[in-house]
């Protein structure tokens, strides 16, 4: 069975269960406590915590999911991907456990010629949690199992979470026994090589707080309601429906290890090193691709750290296996001929993604060539020692400096008669990742390894920040880095990263954006993108050189945007004064957790258990705006930690803090924190300001957001003009408006609700009619119509069934009805029991229909439905389900 039929049968079996089919969210969801969307429900977050009213009770998709925790890891074993599809169905508030496991059960052993996957109920094995009597009990009454095919496990194998504060529960995994080949038996707590996890059912009770991924954290409570979050994996259940030995070898994957194959000249399939390989640059390409389509590009942090080193792997993975020639663009269109049944978009977006994949290829190939030069002269100058073992610390800075893989230097010195001192590189390695973690705030967006701004910090001392007393500094660049390292010059059209000796440009920290502006010198004249700290005490200006050529040791002019810096001072006054306000508003344990701002526009984190209402929202801007209109003083002062902490000044964060603070007061005590950006001389300065937003980011975090300045003044005069609008159109005064909509819209639901009733039975009046003009095809009572317009998906669903239960049991009957609806042409079949024993199924009708009116339909053999877009193809439509009724109706002899 291809892997597109186990999604469609996994949506179809849920759609008519009245779950509500929802599209897969993109990897990149705005969910500040994950990297990458990580299950199936993360889009349903907010239902499930109680945030939010969901639009519907049942819900179910096939949801891109990326996991990176074991990237070395992969292609190791025969079940884990960093990118895979999970398919899930959802319940919030509605049904619970004892439906969860009667809807899985059924459809993973219905036979495949009733809409199921088949597998063998004597093969499944379930887990439940250590004390879930309520599961055990379930499965043994729902679906027959014995048992000793029920295993218990603890909280790190059956209690589920996302890794981080949020939803959690107990939850039961159905595991399939591959047989003795594949390893001992004795269920899943023996070996979980021979018994295959296929899906996990969530029972999602409870909410977690922060801690361990798998265990150790808190149970905060009880969730507003029990709700039933699965995840089937499509890719293992492939596996196994395919008859394929592990997850690399289904549909989807194997056309890159086939191209794989081709481009490096080596098979896969001998239970080598090699196989390994083949799987890393199969898995990697699909996650690559897709998250390039979701929007990531490469980069040195966050998500684009993520893509870049999975594109790396592929690229050294390639070459590992004798490839020397560029292979991303290949590579990349085999998993777009793959996946692109279920995502179109890679077809159109194409050329871009592979873009992205081709200049990450290029540079990483050069810095590979740029790594083997100093490898030889390493290699070189260890023999002419006498030595035989290339040193830990040359192994770390060809890795560090150059990007170079530990596996290629491994393999080069193989080549060359040496020995690397791997336990050396190891120790070096793991001291580097120790700092990483208080680097990385600092690295943002870099492309350089922080060892090559050591050096320059080293060389030419720290940089002098001017910013706070004057817009133009007058300069001496000290030095110019590109992709690769050090520059002595830059020319047009050039993006390069500048060290001056003194800047006015302020460096992106403490959550306020880094400033605009130009740099010119003799004959040249950059454009400031971004600034950033990448190591303390170094600012480092990413610039385009647009006119002339920069060399190091050139005066320059450092000019910031004076309206962007205006605007910035007084979008981050903005924030204090809001965190000000929140604190004398909701009292102060409404404490900051992060922020960000720029030119006309603030958010603010702050702990609160739940949401503002619009009365408490509107108290905290009317506080915000008295503060301003007051204009309060505002004020810097340096102080060390101890004479902060005795002033009152609020540190934010968990920020680390010098020796020196500088600590900024608004209206004094009104507003005291630690901060190194830059404010405004007084509050009025920071003009009108407007909330706009307050939702929730995290379990116990929410987060408001808001416009200042004049962005603020155009916001609320869009406010006005459109509640102006309203009024106008709605009739009466402004104070009479909103009673008015109200009243409209209740009239309009209660209208609707009556216009379905009615047309409902208006169609159900049709049916009668419709059975009466059934015709015989080759033995079968067949009705074949056009509906009015207007009757949609649903109600045609209940007009079929109507009409065929009205031609009665005894004879053969189908019927089948075409509509249009919100330009769609819907359509439904209905079988019953005499006409599908003759062979003829209301899904192979429904497929014979569908390609006339430009459609897609399914469902199962008594009844079947779908959609197109043509309607000029009705007619044509009709003929042809008729023709197959006919081709079907041949009585048996």
């Amino acid at each position: 069975m291809k892997t597109a039929e186990i999604r469609r049968r996994f949506l179809d079996y849920f759609q008519h269960r009245d779950h509500v089919v929802r599209p897969s969210a993109s990897l990149i969801l705005d969910d500040p406590t994950l990297l990458f969307v990580n299950a199936g429900m993360v889009q349903f977050k907010p239902y499930l915590l109680g945030q939010e009213t969901p639009p519907f009770t049942r819900a179910t998709t096939i949801q891109k999911v990326l996991r990176t925790e074991d990237i070395e890891e992969v292609g190791a074993d025969a079940r884990h991907n960093t990118f895979f599809e999970m398919a899930g169905n959802f319940s919030f508030g509605d049904y619970y456990k004892e439906q969860a496991i009667a809807f899985a059960w059924e459809l993973i052993t219905s036979p495949q010629d009733r809409g199921g996957y088949g597998f063998d109920p004597g093969s499944i094995w379930v887990t439940v949690y250590l004390d879930d009597d309520e599961a055990a009990g379930l499965w043994q009454s729902v679906a027959g199992l014995p048992e000793e095919r029920i295993q218990r496990r603890g909280m790190k194998d059956n209690y589920w979470s996302m890794g981080v504060p949020g939803p959690c529960g107990p939850d039961s995994e159905i595991w399939i026994d591959r047989g003795p080949d594949y390893g001992p038996d004795g269920g899943p707590i023996v070996d979980e090589d021979r018994f295959l996890e296929i899906w996990n059912l969530v029972f999602m009770e409870q909410e977690r707080g922060a801690g361990g991924a798998k265990e150790d954290y808190p149970i905060l409570g009880p969730l507003p309601a029990k709700n039933i979050d699965t995840g089937m994996g499509i890719e293992r259940v492939a596996c196994l429906l395919q008859g394929v030995d592990n997850v690399y070898e289904s549909d989807l994957l194997v056309p890159t290890i086939a191209l794989t194959e081709q481009l490096t000249g080596r098979a896969y399939g001998a239970r080598s090193v090699d196989d390994v390989r083949f799987r890393v640059i199969a898995d990697h390409a699909r996650s690559a691709v897709m998250l390039i389509a979701d929007g990531v590009t490469p980069g040195n942090t966050g998500r684009g750290y993520v893509l870049r080193r999975l594109l790396r792997r592929i690229i050294r993975n390639a070459r590992l296996l004798g490839c020397e020639d560029p292979v991303m663009r290949q590579i990349s269109g085999a998993v777009r001929d793959a996946m692109s049944p279920s995502y179109p978009e890679l077809v159109t977006d194409f050329d871009r993604i592979a873009g992205y994949a081709e200049r990450e290829e290029e540079a990483f190939r050069r810095t590979l060539a740029s790594g083997t030069t100093i490898f030889d002269q390493a290699a070189a100058a260890t023999r002419d020692r006498g030595g035989t073992t290339l040193s830990g610390e040359q192994a770390f800075r060809l890795h560090d400096t150059y990007g170079f893989p530990i596996e290629l230097t491994l393999e080069m010195a193989g080549e060359h008669g040496l020995a690397v001192d791997e336990t050396g590189f190891r120790s070096l390695m793991a001291e580097q990742r120790r700092k990483a973690q208080a680097d990385a705030a600092a690295n943002k967006g870099g492309h350089l390894d922080l060892s090559a701004y050591r050096d320059v910090l080293d060389e030419v001392g720290a940089s002098v920040f001017r910013g706070y007393e004057e817009l133009q500094s007058e300069a001496s660049v000290r030095a110019i880095l590109g992709a690769e390292g050090r520059l002595a010059e830059a020319g047009e059209g050039e993006i390069v990263k500048v060290v001056l000796d003194r800047t006015p440009f302020y460096a992106e920290s403490g959550g306020q954006d880094s400033d605009a502006g130009r740099i010119a010198g003799d004959g040249v004249e950059l454009e400031v993108l971004d600034v950033q700290r990448p190591v303390k005490g170094l600012i480092v200006h990413d610039v385009r050189v647009t006119k002339g050529e920069l060399v190091t040791g050139a005066a320059v002019h450092a000019e910031v945007d004076g309206e962007w810096r205006l605007g910035a001072c007084q979008a981050h006054s903005g924030t204090h004064v809001v965190h000000a306000a929140l604190r004398e508003v909701l009292g102060p344990t409404a404490l900051q957790s992060g922020s960000y701002n720029k030119p006309g526009y603030l958010r603010l984190d702050f702990a609160w258990p739940s949401g503002l209402s619009a009365g408490t929202l509107s108290e905290v801007e009317e506080v915000v705006n008295l503060a301003v209109r007051r204009d309060l003083p505002v004020r810097a002062l340096y102080t060390d930690m101890p004479g902060a902490k005795e002033m009152g000044a609020l540190a934010l964060f968990g920020e680390t803090y010098a020796d020196e603070v500088r600590v900024v007061e608004i209206g004094g005590p009104w507003s005291r924190e630690l901060c190194g950006g830059t404010h405004v001389a007084g509050s009025a300065q920071i003009g009108p300001l407007a909330l706009t937003g307050e939702f929730s980011v995290a379990a116990g975090v929410r987060r408001v957001e808001a416009v200042v300045g004049i962005d603020a003044f155009r916001f609320l005069a869009a406010e006005r003009a459109l509640a102006s609008a309203l009024t106008r159109e709605i009739g009466g005064t402004r104070d009479t408006a909103l009673d008015r909509v109200r009243e409209t819209v209740r009239r309009l639901r209660a209208a609707e609700k009556e216009l379905a009733r009615l047309r409902t039975r208006q169609v159900l009046a049709g049916a009668g009619e419709l059975a009466g003009g059934a015709r015989d095809v080759n033995g079968v009572a067949f009705v074949g119509a056009r509906v009015p317009d207007g009757i949609g998906g649903g109600e045609l669903r209940t007009l079929v069934n109507n009409v065929r239960g009205r031609l009665g049991a005894d004879r053969p009957a189908v019927v089948v009805l075409v509509g249009t609806a919100d330009g769609k042409v819907p359509f439904a079949a209905a079988a019953n029991d005499a006409a599908r024993d003759r062979g003829i199924t209301a899904g192979a009708v429904v497929a014979a229909l569908a390609p006339a009116v430009a459609g897609r339909g399914g469902g199962k053999d008594d009844l079947a439905q779908g959609s197109g877009t043509d309607r000029e193809g009705v007619a044509a439509a009709l003929a042809a389900a008729e023709r197959q009724v006919a081709a079907g109706g041949i009585a048996p002899v």
